[in-house]
Order: structure tokens, then sequence, then C-alpha cells
């Protein structure tokens, strides 16, 4: 369904679409393979090797091959939005403590606390994390390949199953928040896909600053009007609820 410019906002461009694309494309056929073969089915083909024609190890080896040089590529030409990812996820403000203690109901809520970054707190530790994560299992994966037994091979081997032991629930959990599972983040999703553009009320609820420091970037003819967004931070999804049931339609 098409969206209205001015009640939309562009959060991530194409480029970091596409680079986000095939970084979780990637990452899925590595966890996949990856549990498959710690699972103790390498003689058993799984659906994807079938399909294929490959063993599951090869399938892992090269799509490793393949997520490296995306990470690399994506560093590379997007020196900047790295910048940012890594700068904002290391910045926490004091004032930001009350975004924790909100953040279990606000997940149903919407009603978020105030926060001052381009990611919420919970998001910057999730990015601390995947990225810390990402690189130990990059790196192990490297030198298992490059080791053909010995104790370096042990400890590559087990610091790759155990970053893929801590890595899967925290994927799992971000891919619960950024597909709009729980109430509190309906609509976020499409930050990432269809566009790269969310509904500015979506983007009050969870990033309220980000929000006012694009909207100066944003022609004016293309910013909603006058109470057409929620208070920044604010904005509880049952209230909403209730305006859409009296009016028969979203409240813009």
């Amino acid at each position: 369904m098409a969206t209205e410019p001015g009640r939309t906002i562009e959060r991530n461009n194409r480029r970091t679409r596409w680079l986000h694309a095939a970084v979780y494309l990637t990452v899925l056929v590595l966890l996949g393979t990856g549990w498959w073969l710690t699972l103790k089915q390498e003689g058993r083909p799984s659906f994807l090797a079938e399909l294929i024609g490959r063993p599951d190890t090869e399938i892992h080896t090269a799509v490793g091959w393949v997520f490296t040089a995306v990470a690399a590529l994506g560093i590379l030409f997007g020196r900047r939005a790295a910048r940012t990812l890594l700068t904002d996820s290391v910045r926490f403000r004091r004032t930001e403590l009350r975004w924790f203690a909100r953040w279990p109901m606000a997940v149903f809520t919407g009603r978020f606390g105030r926060h001052e970054g381009h990611f919420d707190p919970g998001q910057r530790i999730a990015n601390l994390v995947m990225v810390v994560l990402l690189l130990a299992l990059v790196v192990s994966g490297i030198g298992l390949w490059a080791s053909s037994g010995g104790p370096a091979f042990v400890w590559f081997n087990r610091i790759h199953r155990w970053s893929t032991y801590i890595f899967t629930p925290v994927i799992v959990g971000h891919v619960l928040i950024a597909a709009g599972v729980l109430p509190g983040y309906r609509g976020v999703w499409r930050a990432m896909h269809l566009g790269g553009r969310l509904r500015r009320r979506d983007a009050a609820r969870v990033w309220p600053a980000w929000l006012e420091r694009a909207s100066t970037d944003t022609p004016e003819e293309h910013r909603p009007g006058a109470g057409s967004e929620l208070p920044a931070g604010g904005g509880d999804l049952r209230d909403r609820d209730e305006t859409r049931s009296r009016h028969g339609r979203e409240p813009g």
C-alpha cells in the first residue's frame, strides 16, 4: 500500500537496505547450515544441500566467504554509516535509564522512554553484541579453514561454536523486534523494506530524537500538518486503537 510522503520519512537509503538484505540472507544460510552440522547431521544432506547439490560443509564455507566479502565492502563503501553505527552504539546517557525501566511494558503499549540516539538503547546493545560475535565468527571461521588440526583448530572450533550459541538468540530477538511482531514495534519493519520509509508516528514512538533531527532536513511540503503525529517518545497503541474504532480509520 502506498503511503503519502508527508506521513512517512526515509529511515534507510537504498544502499543500506541492500547491504542489510545481503547480510541477513547470508547469515540465515550460515546459521541454518551451521546448526545442521553442529547437530551432527553432516552425513545427511539438508534441504538446501539437496537443492544445490553440494554438501552442507561446502555451502557453509562458501557463504562464509561471501558474508566476509559483503561485510568488508559494506565497511569500505559505507564508512559514514559504519561510523554512525559504532559511535551511536557506544554512546549512552544517564537519562536513558528510564528507557530501560519502561521497556518491558513498552514493547506492548508503545510508551517507550525518551532517548536521544539514532538507535534506541536496546538496539545499541544488540548492535555491539552482534558486531563482536560476527567478528568472532568470521575470524574463527577463517582460522578453521586455514588450520587442519592441532591446538589452534581446537580453539578456533570452540570460539566458533560458542559464538554461534550466543549469537542465535540475539539474532532471533532482533528479528522478532524488527519484524514488528511485538505491538510496541509495529511498523518499524518498513525502515528496511519497501523503500525504507516508515510512518512518522512509528518513528516518533521508537526514534523520537532521530525523527526531530531528520525532519529539519525534510522539505516543508512533505512534513505532516499540526497534530498529524504523536508526541515524541509517546503514543500508547491502545489509545490509537480506540481512536481508530471511533472514526473507522487509522489516525494520521
